[in-house]
């Protein structure tokens, strides 16, 4: 059993089926609201590893769907900066378990880490319910 501090968008359908499964597979769920979190640069860095700069960003996010920003047009630096001012642009959920963190949720990759029950699947998208108009 694993204590995973799980970083969401309160209300996000997807991050509420994400914990049920870890919790299911007898992980402990810290949910913490990332919107409100204090980011910083070093604080937000680690979650993301070796993951190409378009793979930090929520695509669902309002601002990149309408083309606003291209994440494939971003440095490091810049994401990291565009996602401390407008946390809906993370990936998420971030979840960390002592020092090893992550963004986004891939079950494959999360039941390497810490195990899943294999009895639903899960992605990584947001399903919005009728009053959550925003990404």
């Amino acid at each position: 059993m694993a204590h995973v501090i799980f970083y969401e968008k309160p209300d996000c359908a997807g991050n509420a089926r994400q914990k049920a499964l870890l919790r299911a597979s007898g992980h402990e769920v810290e949910a913490r609201n990332l919107l409100n979190e204090a980011w910083s640069a070093s604080s937000l860095r680690p979650y993301f590893g070796a993951k190409p700069v378009p793979e930090w960003f929520n695509a669902a996010s309002p601002r990149i769907k309408s083309g606003e920003i291209d994440p494939n047009k971003v440095t490091p630096q810049q994401a990291l900066v565009m996602m401390i001012l407008d946390p809906l642009l993370i990936r998420r959920p971030l979840m960390r378990i002592g020092d090893h963190c992550e963004a986004g949720f891939d079950p494959k990759a999360v039941d390497r880490w810490i195990g899943l029950k294999q009895s639903a699947e899960v992605g990584d998208g947001c399903i919005r319910s009728i009053e959550d108009d925003a990404a």
